[in-house]
């Protein structure tokens, strides 16, 4: 077995990949002894295996090109995008393993289905501009696009979502919607022209108070999304000044705001 230790430069050989084979939760690894070069990333043997050794392992993927967000799994205990994690960035001198994200159901071998978070995403108040001005027109200042355009790089991969303790450990997946959905509620509202009010949801039903900004969602995401600092923390600033302000809270119980 050939290659260098963890952030090393190995230009190929052979490796043992130890993969998660199973249904529904149930199963165990499985180990596959394999050639890679080091031009390869793990997608790619995942494929050689599949082609020579295991012709039904079942692991989702579309572009190879780290957009699609489909090739989502945990390589040596990190969430990580197949298609963009290196071999020659490996350590190979000890089985690679490669499971499926832990915080969503399990349906075959590499694959979890993830369709609750295209329920979560329904729930949230979509965009909802001012009027247009009396020419027709809406203006804004390209301080605040450039403030936004940062959240839609997110290719929805779901590492966030996979990494965060709330959902991962904790399967508070009724009460939190988790970093990925912060962050398309932080475009929704920071956009300049967007007049809808999502503080109230994210307070209750949302659940944005469960994170307590380990910025672990930060570190997975492939589109290296400020998560936390840039999505999450304003929005946890917004619930706290409307629900939490003492000035504020007074001023409800005079004017019974």
């Amino acid at each position: 077995m050939s290659g260098h230790g963890s952030g090393g430069t190995n230009t190929g050989g052979s490796a043992v990949f130890r993969i998660w084979r199973g249904e529904r939760g149930k199963g165990d690894f499985a180990d596959y002894k394999t050639e890679f070069s080091g031009g390869m990333v793990v997608l790619d043997v995942i494929h050689k295996i599949q082609a020579s050794q295991a012709g039904d392992l079942a692991v989702r993927w579309n572009c190879k090109a780290g957009k699609c967000g489909s090739c989502s799994a945990e390589i040596n205990g990190m969430p990580k995008l197949m298609c963009m994690t290196r071999m020659n960035q490996i350590d190979v001198t000890k089985p690679v393993t490669v499971e499926p994200m832990q915080a969503f159901p399990h349906v075959r071998d590499l694959v979890t289905d993830v369709s609750w978070n295209y329920e979560v995403k329904k729930r949230i108040k979509k965009y909802k501009p001012e009027k247009p001005g009396a020419d027709g027109q809406w203006r804004m200042q390209q301080d605040d696009v450039d403030r936004v355009q940062e959240f839609r790089k997110c290719i929805e991969c779901y590492l966030c979502q996979d990494v965060c303790h709330v959902l991962r450990d904790h399967h508070h997946h009724d009460k939190f919607i988790g970093p990925r959905f912060l962050v398309y509620s932080a475009a929704l509202e920071m956009h300049p022209l967007d007049t809808a009010d999502r503080v109230p949801d994210l307070h209750a039903e949302q659940g944005v108070g469960f994170c307590n900004i380990t910025k672990c969602c930060t570190k997975v995401c492939p589109e290296s999304i400020t998560i936390t600092d840039n999505a999450i923390i304003p929005l946890k600033e917004r619930v706290v000044d409307r629900y939490y302000d003492p000035v504020r809270k007074l001023f409800r119980v005079f004017t019974g705001g």
